[in-house]
């Protein structure tokens, strides 16, 4: 019998830590804010997804203090039986009030969130047809579902409507995108995918964590930006970006809600969102409702950071969000980069495969409304001075090609 294990003998990873360039897991000794301690050194972060920067809120972070005083630290339970507080009731209401949904469903994080929604939602005899670059919690919650699923190429409205055509009269139907691609920080065509869904009779979800507090009238989202909110069924954030905590929740009508709580394994066997949590987020949406126009200034923000890599000759995705991913292309290239960003006081997020097409792999850096002129001037003069040394001549010097590094 094979050893189970033998997977484990991870040589990608030997390799990469043996040439000094792995650049994961490092450690974090502050709050996340525009200018972070990282082991011991001050470093610019570009890689959190603290859109708002409310993580260091004061309003927001005594709301949390104000929830362990009052409920203590956990709930000990599922919101199915002992799990459901006031709190998660009143976070569900100013949700679904801010954005224009019925009502919300809160979930313990934004990965459980979208299995707990799919998963549910669809079954064996339906059909979900995905971007292919949703997110990865998106398709883990296709094969909860056990329907056919079914990906269309990326913003191709002509490949989405072929796929819709597959599916048979007698099937549901479920067109799933994320509403700003985490990794490329492009926008859906909802109003394209929208038409498309009415045409075919296909209900649509948005995954909209990168998207709310983001886009739309004063953050509401990608279904607002596009003013669709009525022909979005459901839309998927999370509290762990804009909200500057910890969950997700689903945004739909009573009809769909009421079932999904009573079905939705993910939902039912999962203790319920904490009560520091639960605070924290409804601080932070109270924060974004009180500040219409912080939205609008991160956007600026990231105009001004990708018109300064674009002035210092760094070639990024070009994307009206603030995600603004640098291409780097190579695995070995991007680590290597990476890790001396890092060295050099900046941190960015190195993409390599599967989190995106080998061969196309990115540093994929992300700005907060908190950021400055000042620090992201700062920013592009270490990453450009960076890039222009390119990569050391022996990096690739004893690695064998069927590794694909």
């Amino acid at each position: 019998m094979l050893d189970l294990f033998a997977k484990c003998d991870y040589e990608r990873l030997r390799i990469v830590e043996k040439k000094g360039i792995y650049p994961y897991f490092h450690t974090l000794q502050s709050r996340q804010a525009p200018i972070v301690q990282m082991e011991g050194k001050r470093i610019i972060m570009l890689g959190s997804n603290n859109y708002l920067g409310y993580t260091e809120d004061e309003n927001v972070i005594a709301a949390g203090h104000a929830a362990l005083d009052r409920y203590g630290t956990g709930v000990s339970g599922s919101r199915f039986l002992n799990g459901t507080l006031d709190l998660h009731l009143e976070l569900e209401e100013a949700l679904a009030q801010f954005t224009g949904y019925e009502t919300a469903m809160t979930c313990s994080t934004g990965f459980q969130t979208n299995l707990a929604i799919i998963s549910a939602i669809c079954g064996p005899h339906d059909y979900i047809i995905n971007d292919r670059e949703n997110h990865a919690s998106i398709y883990d919650a296709c094969r909860l579902s056990y329907a056919t699923m079914l990906r269309y190429k990326h913003s191709d409205m002509e490949d989405l409507e072929r796929q819709l055509q597959s599916v048979p009269e007698s099937a549901g139907c479920l067109i799933v995108t994320d509403g700003v691609f985490s990794m490329r920080g492009d926008i859906c065509k909802l109003p394209e995918i929208c038409a498309l869904a009415k045409k075919y009779g296909a209900r649509v979800m948005v995954d909209d964590a990168h998207g709310f507090g983001v886009l739309g009238p004063g953050g509401r989202g990608t279904a607002a930006h596009f003013g669709l909110t009525d022909q979005v069924d459901i839309t998927m954030l999370t509290f762990s970006k804009s909200l500057a905590s910890l969950g997700g929740c689903m945004l739909t009508s009573k009809f769909v809600s009421d079932y999904l709580r009573h079905v939705s394994r993910p939902f039912i066997f999962s203790a319920s969102l904490t009560p520091c949590s639960a605070a924290t987020a409804l601080a932070a949406l109270r924060r974004l409702e009180a500040e219409p126009e912080r939205p609008k200034r991160l956007m600026q923000l990231a105009a001004y950071f990708r018109e300064g890599l674009k002035k210092a000759g760094v070639k990024i995705i070009e994307a009206p969000t603030p995600i603004v991913p640098i291409y780097t292309y190579k695995t070995l290239d991007t680590l290597y980069y990476g890790k001396r960003l890092f060295d050099e006081g900046v941190y960015v997020n190195p993409v390599v495969a599967p989190g995106c097409v080998e061969g196309e792999c990115l540093l994929r850096t992300t700005l907060m409304a908190s950021h400055t002129e000042a620090i992201l001037d700062e920013a592009v003069e270490i990453i450009s001075r960076v890039l222009q040394q390119g990569v050391p001549a022996d990096l690739y010097d004893g690695i064998e090609t069927r590794l694909k590094l």
